[in-house]
């Protein structure tokens, strides 16, 4: 697949699914279900995007903010079997997804289809077609499995690696196209580090008993999948045992999380001659030909001592144990395409174990994400004439550049840069391309045979362009009109050597963006999203790139270290913050999401306060206009969390949890503490002398 450097956005890695909010949640989704299986034209719920039903007025606004503004929603929204948290964001995905269910169902059903149609029509009933899948049983894998069973030479290692990547199986590394670091006009390739089969490096190398003990589950998961292949349970138990040996070799070469943030750790641009000196025994040249890469003369090398263990590894492990590996990554990466058995025991680790979860996810659910992950394009268009008008697209067009004017105000005043450096962030910000909605220019999906009754090979054939039309890329200029989400997505995303901010159709419905009710809300929510992710653009990793997106350095050495003395002031701010147990917000972890957190809201109010300063603004439901605004902002942030989710996002997520975004950021507005009457003192407003602030 390809390496992407997308900056997180104001969604959280782990969306939810979740049921309509104004009920309780245990029934609501397949009430939804149902509805959305009965219309032809399905309908997406309206819920408002400030709500006082959500809210807990018993709680002092000023003693603990989030929950005045969530405690009702919290109480109203317990988190579903099926799921291992539950969200406004969640519930907007639930939303899309019972939408984009109605449309599959529809065009796996109608008597007159076009090309697009018929594609994410036949995806959609072959996935539902579980008996057909169940009948195959591991079958689909054999292919496979034969390729490796064939290796006798370590030297053949590269090249399987590289057709087992074709296929979608993620082993070993991670490997694809990414622009030039140094000219992001340029697309070349890039390899990084990966292989692993737990979510981070961390999880090899913590002592704590926690990570024990899950390392012990992790290795009769992988004893149970080698079972499921056929291994009697002593040889399973033994492959299994060769799996957590590599892989941990893998984790210890590895950079951490924090290190990744980084970019200049991960730029090391070589040519083939220079990659073999760091790994001689992997056949790179036999790896590029059989993953048909396009010709290039220089590649960049994430970090160059994971790919020297790689090389260590090929010496110490045999044959045999490389067959283990791969074997277990083969079914790793296909389970969820697999018969019940295999989804079964992949949902029984990854999501009841380590994230809590309680049930597995209904099939149409997941049979919904496969068509929008393989054919998001195709399926989007749909979705989008019917959800995205435009003139929902000129409105949130109009609120992004009046968030980019109140950003150019801010960069103006910040007391502690140079005029010099002031010029060089306008212009940075000047450039900055806002996408919206959708695409320009739809992807061609003409090539993908897309074949009834065969979800297996569906799924290995889109996985298998996608996977080309990557690699097509390589040494070809950027096409900047592209996007890394599809329509329906509910997320939003800031891209650094794009440098563009990208807003899917998806995100902007309904309680995200609501036209029914007034700005305050919307700018305290939508804006603060927008304002989030231009602020990415100027966080400790954004600021490393340049107006065009080249990795350069633009800053004086004096603004360079004020900015991280004012960083530093929310670094040290999050650190404070228990998740968990004993767990704190890993703060250098999350540093970019929370000065774009605290950053976005300060520019989404005044670009509120700009947009209505001719207006004459009322209270409503009991709440002043700025109330609403900081209530708005609150209320995306609304949810529940199982606390082994919460362990898995200590260590993966850059987001903080959400009552930290809000209650972290408000203390840090001046303007919060005079809306509520609160006193300086009380646990939401802070001394003056010790409000962070960075943008």
């Amino acid at each position: 697949m390809a390496i992407k450097k997308i900056l997180a956005s104001i969604a959280l890695s782990a969306i939810a699914t979740c049921a309509q909010q104004t009920k309780p949640a245990a029934s609501a989704p397949d009430a939804a279900a149902a509805s959305a299986s009965q219309q032809s034209q399905p309908v997406l719920p309206y819920t408002p995007s400030l709500d006082p039903a959500f809210m807990d007025r018993t709680v002092d606004p000023c003693v603990d903010f989030y929950e005045y503004s969530c405690g009702g929603w919290r109480k109203m929204n317990p988190i579903p079997a099926d799921q291992t948290r539950w969200s406004v964001y969640g519930k907007l995905y639930q939303d899309n997804l019972n939408y984009l269910r109605g449309i599959l169902e529809a065009a796996a059903t109608a008597a007159n289809r076009d090309a697009l149609t018929q594609k994410i029509g036949d995806f959609y009933a072959s996935c539902m077609d579980e008996t057909a899948i169940d009948r195959l049983g591991a079958k689909p894998l054999q292919p496979a499995l034969a390729a490796i069973q064939s290796l006798q030479d370590k030297k053949d290692l590269a090249a399987l690696v590289a057709k087992l990547q074709l296929d979608g199986t993620s082993v070993l590394f991670n490997a694809g196209p990414t622009q030039d670091p140094d000219d992001s006009d340029v697309v070349i390739m890039d390899i990084a580090q990966g292989g692993l089969g737990l979510p981070d490096r961390d999880y090899y190398t913590k002592d704590d008993p926690k990570s024990k003990e899950i390392r012990e589950r992790y290795v009769l998961h992988v004893q149970k999948t080698f079972e499921l292949l056929g291994d009697s349970p002593e040889v399973a138990a033994k492959n299994a045992a060769v799996v957590m040996r590599i892989e941990t070799s893998l984790a210890q070469a590895s950079l951490t999380r924090v290190e990744r943030r980084d970019p200049y750790k991960q730029k090391h641009k070589m040519t083939v001659v220079d990659l073999y000196k760091i790994a001689p025994d992997f056949d790179w040249n036999a790896y590029f030909a059989a993953g048909a890469t396009p010709p290039f003369s220089i590649l960049n090398v994430g970090w160059p001592d994971f790919f020297k263990d790689v090389n260590a590894q090929l010496k110490s492990n045999s044959p045999d144990d490389w067959k283990s590996y791969l074997r277990f990554h083969v079914a790793r990466s296909q389970s969820p395409y697999l018969s019940p058995a295999f989804v079964d025991e992949d949902f029984a680790f990854y999501r009841q174990y380590l994230r809590g979860a309680k049930e597995i996810q209904p099939r149409w659910k997941r049979c919904v994400r496969y068509v929008d992950e393989d054919l998001g394009e195709a399926l989007g268009q749909a979705y989008v004439q019917k959800t995205f008008p435009p003139e929902l697209k000129a409105a949130t067009l109009d609120m992004t550049r009046r968030i980019e004017d109140a950003m150019a105000l801010r960069i103006q005043q910040l007391e502690w840069m140079s005029p010099e450096t002031k010029q060089q962030a306008l212009t940075k910000l000047h450039s900055i391309r806002n996408k919206i909605g959708y695409p320009d220019k739809w992807r061609d999906y003409s090539s993908v045979n897309i074949v009834p009754g065969d979800f297996f090979g569906n799924e290995q054939r889109a996985t298998r362009f996608e996977v080309h039309r990557e690699l097509d890329k390589i040494g070809k200029p950027v096409d900047r009109g592209e996007w890394d989400m599809t329509p329906p997505t509910v997320n939003a995303y800031y891209s650094d050597q794009m440098n563009d901010i990208n807003f899917p159709a998806g995100v902007l419905q309904p309680p995200l963006y609501d036209a029914k009710l007034d700005d305050a809300p919307n700018y305290g929510n939508t804006g603060s999203t927008i304002g989030h992710e231009l602020t990415h653009g100027f966080d400790d990793e954004g600021r490393q790139y340049d107006a065009k997106g080249n990795l350069k350095d633009w800053w004086t050495k004096q603004d360079a270290a004020q900015f991280v003395k004012h960083a530093d002031c929310v670094v040290d701010q999050y650190g404070q913050y228990v998740v968990v147990d004993d767990i704190h917000i890993n703060s250098k972890l999350t540093e970019g999401e929370d000065v774009a957190d605290l950053g976005g809201t300060i520019l989404a109010y005044i670009a509120w306060k700009d947009a209505t300063k001719e207006m004459t603004l009322h209270d409503r439901d009991g709440l002043t206009p700025d109330q609403r605004f900081f209530v708005g902002l609150a209320q995306w942030a609304c949810e529940n969390v199982r606390p082994e989710d919460e362990r898995v996002n200590a260590i993966t997520d850059p987001h903080s949890p959400g009552k930290y975004r809000i209650n972290g950021v408000v203390v840090n507005i001046p303007e919060f503490g005079p809306a509520f009457s609160c006193k300086v003192g009380q646990p939401m407003v802070k001394p003056p002398d010790k409000v962070c602030h960075v943008w």
